[in-house]
């Protein structure tokens, strides 16, 4: 039997776990998870009957291996959610009638995707469609400038050295001020102009204003199951109780199939020997356990990481020099959620969805006022109405903010910043401070890997850590690139693949999620076949 270390229970980490003791009997793996929760940055916090879902997390793929492997994990709800009830929703349930959500935790249920921007108090499509509403809100003299930045754009490329050159070519100039400038500011810190495009051709590969056109048009002769848009898709499975149901479920099977998981242990060094990792270094950091700050050494054979790189680097016994200074200055953004429970919103539903109460149908909205710092507001009832205590009298929302851990955000009190985001929402007309029945605060370090800075040399990072033959990185903080879920899934396959096949070269597993890789990659399903990714 061979050792496997994996370094992180969120996604990556537990995923890896799955595709190595579901495909092969070879193996004892042992997972270290440096905090006390299960799911990373893919959690769900609870407060009082309410949850919270860190960074808002929709399960859709274009893989429909990682799709098969989410339905496996939870089962697609087969009775209606309590608000589908409410509403007198007539949806086709294609989950087992066992799988009622009113009876049942352990259940997928399938949401409706509606996301908007909310610019100058008023509501835009997201992504901008091409719908009368939105020209009556843009004005004529917007509406006829984007027009014409938008031509200009298709015959006058210019060179994709930056975040904003990829997305005016995409767009054209005025759509990207009004619709992207702003808003890429706030989520990064810095402009979009000193960002590198790698950001964008993983969020938005494949979205366009033509792209756009194309969907209108073409939308109503699709087919059910045609390829589309990640950012295009109009439904989505979602965990009765948020994300982090999933990932403890999945836990509970990784340990099901044998799999070892320790929570509060955090790896202090990684040691190596003849150009091979031979063993890490874990530290008890549970202050409630008789063993706390007691360190272990852990052989193992293969290594899976799933860490922040610069931590990697860090706790690498031989790091070089120059590797280690560009690892230690890659750049993250850290991510603050403030819950709001409500008794109402100020704005209403226009639009032609029933919703109960007659909230705003939006799962999360885009703020993109410049006279705020926050970045998007969530509404937990719509991701699911089991996140909210009672849906019938209560709205629970999140509002998203993004900084940098040290910087004036982050240091604030509780209390003040809670006071600071309940009056940025009653500036731009979404609530009254009178209608806040309860408050809760979230902080969670290095929630977005980022591309500027020091990431112009992660080339020579990556080079060495691919030199270490049973060293495998997975995921979005393990590969410091801004993947989601299920592409962070995909690499931990792809890396168990690897292990089990005896392949060292890591280059498919770092080419998941580039535009190549995750549109052309030959998967495998449950039935043994070779397709292609559900496009």
């Amino acid at each position: 039997m061979k050792n496997i270390v994996i370094i992180g229970a969120g996604p990556a980490g537990l995923t890896a776990a799955y595709s190595l003791l579901k495909n092969s009997d070879e193996y004892n793996v042992q997972i270290f998870e440096e905090s006390g929760f299960i799911g990373g940055i893919s959690r769900t916090e609870e407060y009082k009957g309410n949850r919270i879902d860190i960074g808002g997390h929709r399960f859709f793929s274009k893989s429909q291996e990682i799709m098969d492997m989410w339905c496996d994990i939870l089962p697609l709800q087969g009775a209606p959610s309590k608000d589908d009830t409410a509403l007198g929703r007539e949806i086709s349930y294609s989950g087992n009638p066992e799988n009622d959500p009113e009876i049942t935790d352990n259940v997928f249920l399938t949401r409706t995707r509606v996301s908007r921007i909310y610019y100058r108090r008023r509501f835009f499509d997201y992504p901008i469609s091409l719908r009368p509403r939105t020209f009556i809100n843009m004005g004529f003299v917007n509406t006829v400038k984007a027009g014409f930045g938008y031509i200009g754009s298709v015959f006058h490329k210019l060179p994709e050295t930056s975040l904003e050159n990829f997305y005016i070519n995409r767009f054209g100039k005025p759509l990207y001020q009004m619709f992207f400038e702003d808003y890429t500011e706030k989520v990064w810190g810095v402009h979009p102009s000193q960002i590198a495009a790698d950001w964008g051709a993983q969020r938005v590969k494949g979205l366009s204003v033509g792209k756009v056109i194309k969907n209108a048009l073409l939308s109503p002769f699709k087919k059910k199951g045609s390829k589309v848009e990640t950012s295009l898709i109009e439904s989505f499975y979602y965990p009765k109780y948020g994300p982090g149901q999933l990932w403890e479920r999945l836990a509970e099977i990784d340990k099901e199939l044998g799999a070892e998981l320790f929570t509060n242990r955090c790896v202090e060094k990684i040691n190596t020997r003849d150009g091979k990792i031979y063993s890490v270094t874990v530290r008890n950091t549970d202050k409630s356990s008789a063993e706390f700050g007691e360190e272990r050494e852990i052989p193992c054979d293969h290594l899976i990481s799933s860490m922040p790189i610069k931590d990697l680097t860090a706790a690498l016994d031989d790091t070089p020099e120059e590797v280690r200074k560009i690892s230690t200055a890659l750049p993250y953004r850290d991510f603050i959620t403030v819950g709001l429970l409500l008794d109402k919103l100020e704005i209403v539903n226009k639009t032609k969805m029933k919703t109960v109460n007659n909230n705003v149908p939006d799962c999360w909205i885009y703020i993109q006022d410049r006279d705020v710092r926050l970045g998007r507001l969530q509404i937990f009832n719509n991701w699911s109405p089991y996140m909210v205590d009672d849906m019938n009298r209560h709205i629970w929302v999140g509002l998203e903010y993004f900084c940098n851990e040290g910087d004036s955000m982050w240091n604030s009190s509780d209390g003040d910043f809670i006071t600071f985001a309940i009056g940025e929402l009653e500036k731009i007309g979404i609530i009254k401070k009178e209608s806040v029945l309860d408050s809760y605060i979230s902080r969670v370090k290095k929630a977005y890997p980022a591309y500027f800075g020091t990431y112009s040399e992660f080339g020579k990072v990556r080079e060495y850590l691919d030199s270490f033959p049973n060293l495998f990185c997975i995921g979005r903080n393990g590969q410091h690139r801004y993947n989601n879920m299920d592409h962070s899934m995909m690499t931990a396959v792809t890396a168990a693949r690897n292990i089990i096949e005896g392949n060292t070269d890591k280059s498919n597993i770092w080419n998941v999620n580039t535009e190549k890789e995750y549109h052309e990659i030959a998967e495998k399903s449950k039935d043994g076949n070779r397709k292609h990714g559900n496009d």
